[in-house]
């Protein structure tokens, strides 16, 4: 089968102040040490990954004092030239959403701030016409109705039940407009019935490649860029026909992080008319 590439906009956000200061989730312990130029130097790569993909990357600086910034994928939900602004759960990450909210305002998008805790596209996930949309462990499940409501989209509440996949984005990767891979054991049996009926030719991935955060991908609808360690995922992908492209990020890992967690995806105005191209 033949998959389609289409160019996207991501924002980054260099991990220059990059460290685990603190434990907010399973994978993080301040008491290991973190070598700050290895994560630049393999965010460098991935970044490259995506400019050699002809991919558009923008970049947010980077402020002192928040060292997981760098997961920008946390900074918003942005759809249809709309971006909804987060508010963290945890106090640790609390002055990263006006720095994400300003950066959208002065690149002229409308923002529109939360009414509840949401973490972005940590757990907030673009599937075709729907948005996929994770609760359990950071984003609030009173966060879904306002998605909807900015968006006009259907929203699918799915139940996370394993800390070590406490977003969305670390147990699931949607691959294209029809297909996603996940991992069936971070979800709850009511959300993994519901993503057999919605996805039946999904790619399940195993706990071996979850467990590096293989899920933690980003894909262009071919090419889907993944954490080199996930070689088993990587091999399911090129079956059904994609193009895996792995990367290191073993450094940025021990904060909970893969590819996705650095990658916010920019969706302007047009991707409503760049959707209906694709149905017609």
């Amino acid at each position: 089968m033949t998959h389609t590439p289409t160019s996207r906009r991501y924002l980054m956000c260099r991990p220059t102040y990059f460290a685990v200061d603190y434990a907010i989730n399973p994978w993080m312990d301040p008491t290991a040490p973190v070598d700050t130029d290895l994560a630049i130097r393999q965010w460098s790569a991935l970044r490259q990954v995506y400019l050699d993909l002809g991919h558009t990357v923008d970049e947010i600086e980077p402020l002192p004092g928040l060292p997981d910034m760098v997961f920008a994928a946390n900074g918003a939900t942005v759809v249809d030239g709309t971006a909804l602004a987060v508010q963290f759960l945890n106090p640790e990450r609390a002055d990263e959403a006006p720095a994400y909210a300003a950066w959208f305002e002065r690149a002229g998008f409308e923002v529109q701030q939360p009414k509840a805790v949401n973490e972005g596209e940590g757990d907030i996930l673009l599937a075709g016409e729907l948005l996929l949309a994770g609760t359990g462990f950071r984003t609030a499940h009173t966060a879904h109705a306002q998605v909807q409501e900015i968006f006009g989209r259907p929203v699918v509440t799915l139940q996370l039940v394993d800390p070590r996949f406490y977003h969305l984005d670390t147990a699931l990767c949607v691959l294209d407009r029809q297909t996603v891979a996940y991992l069936p054991e971070a979800f709850s049996p009511g959300s993994r019935a519901v993503l057999r009926r919605l996805f039946p030719d999904a790619v399940i991935a195993r706990p071996a490649d979850a467990e590096v955060l293989g899920l933690n991908a980003v894909s262009d609808g071919r090419h889907v860029v993944l954490p080199s360690q996930a070689t088993g995922l990587a091999a399911a992908l090129r079956e059904r026909g994609y193009e895996p492209i792995g990367v290191d990020l073993s450094e940025l890992r021990k904060a909970g992080g893969g590819p996705k967690c650095c990658t916010l995806e920019v969706r302007g105005a047009e991707s409503r008319r760049e959707e209906g191209k694709a149905r017609r």
